[in-house]
């Protein structure tokens, strides 16, 4: 659950999220997104979401940070895999799910999608960062990570060096929320292995920190890096899979297509002698015709917005997807546009109340009282079983825009899509 795919995500968020179990802790504790929104699937299980028009969904371990996982999609499209961002590891090819699958389409993480760009396997690049601890036997060690990832790593460390590794108190809390062996600590000296936000790793830091003792960092990436000290070392420590592995699991899955999820990339190429040449489900997906009518249409949107629309949107608490300004501007826009003062209901009341009162959902002040300790993993699935009522989210638009191309979501700015909701919910009054 890395930052650049969590943009948006806040106590705001007023939309179904289909995640893990250990993600749904995640987004709910450390974003603070309203448990009612969150739908926590078990890894390795398949779903049948959907009543008149269903997909089955199965999440699978993704090999790359605590949580993370690759969806696969099947229905009347075809079989989709989406890998998001994974290690390949061989052991994938004893994954029920997938093996002997039809692939008709999958979307895979080229982060590292180069002949040039080779990476050693996670258990060597750990040896290697042994071993440059070893060679500096009277140093402390600082290791700049992420927010999340690499604690795999820093686990290894600890045990071959019996030592505890230092962090904040805001990374303490995260690695008791993952459960990880109890190797961390806050206390300050405790241990001569410190993990602290990359960022950090830096000129500056550098020389205060060997003022004080004689101190060497380590930056584990499979990404180039320039080195602004000379006791900054890099270690190609990845959890984005190598260009040898990315072939070993296209040539094994044999899918009939493969698009890149990292923009630019380029690597279908390298991958066609693997594809499948049996024919796929649909050999190009349609734009879904809502997509169509709101590019024909955006003209006409332009000009003049019906005040009885701004009105409704006023009263009603229709899904907006991310929403990037914040609710008080939003607020006060309303109330200049329309003259009408919008609800100040909480939004997970306002989609599940019913006659029979409101279905329980984490407020701010609960969020506050919650004991780290206390919480379940099974808390977070728990909570989301009360189903959503159907006329909030339509299945129609789900899969429309599940298959909409990339590129083509792409063209479309958060306002536009906010545009394609609103009319997608209208139409379905008016019909």
């Amino acid at each position: 659950m890395h930052s650049d795919h969590t943009v948006g995500l806040t106590s705001t968020w007023c939309r179904p999220l289909y995640c893990s179990p250990l993600t749904a802790r995640l987004l709910h504790r450390r974003l603070q997104v309203p448990m009612c929104w969150i739908r926590p699937l078990e890894v390795g299980q398949s779903h049948v979401l959907g009543e008149e028009v269903t997909v089955t969904v199965t999440l699978l371990d993704s090999n790359h940070c605590p949580g993370s996982v690759m969806f696969l999609f099947e229905g009347a499209f075809g079989t989709i895999l989406y890998t998001g961002d994974f290690r390949y590891s061989s052991s994938m090819q004893g994954e029920p799910a997938l093996r002997g699958r039809h692939i008709d389409r999958l979307y895979l993480d080229n982060t590292h999608c180069h002949p040039e760009q080779a990476l050693p396997s996670r258990q060597l690049a750990t040896r290697q960062a042994a071993h440059l601890i070893r060679t500096h036997p009277q140093h402390h060690v600082v290791i700049g990570v992420y927010s999340l990832g690499k604690e795999t790593l820093l686990v290894d460390l600890a045990m071959e060096f019996s030592t505890w590794v230092v962090v904040s108190p805001w990374r303490l809390e995260q690695m008791r929320l993952l459960e990880l062996p109890d190797v961390f600590t806050s206390e300050e000296g405790a241990g001569w292995i410190r993990a602290v936000d990359v960022a950090e790793i830096r000129w500056d830091t550098l020389v205060t920190w060997n003022t004080l003792h004689p101190t060497i960092a380590i930056l584990p990436t499979g990404r180039p890096v320039k080195v602004t000290h000379p006791k900054i070392h890099t270690i190609p420590y990845s959890d984005h899979s190598s260009f040898l592995e990315l072939c070993e699991f296209v040539k094994w899955l044999k899918p009939c297509s493969v698009i890149p999820i990292v923009k630019g990339g380029t690597c279908q190429t390298y991958f066609q002698k693997y594809l499948s040449s049996a024919p796929q489900a649909l050999p190009d997906f349609q734009i879904p015709k809502p997509v169509q009518e709101s590019v024909q249409q955006e003209n006409k949107r332009k000009a003049l917005e019906p005040l009885h629309l701004l009105r409704r949107a006023a009263h009603h608490s229709v899904p907006r997807g991310v929403v990037y300004e914040s609710p008080e501007e939003s607020t006060e826009n309303s109330e200049e546009l329309t003259g009408v003062r919008a609800p100040q209901q909480n939004c997970c009341e306002s989609a599940f109340s019913s006659k029979e009162g409101h279905t329980c959902c984490h407020t701010d002040k609960e969020k506050g009282q919650e004991a780290l300790s206390g919480e379940q993993p099974g808390a977070a699935s728990a909570v989301s079983q009360a189903p959503a009522p159907d006329e909030h989210f339509p299945t129609g638009f789900a899969e429309q825009y599940l298959l909409t191309p990339l590129n083509v979501l792409k063209q479309n700015s958060s306002q536009k899509f906010d545009k394609l909701v609103e009319d997608f919910f209208r139409k379905g009054e008016t019909s």
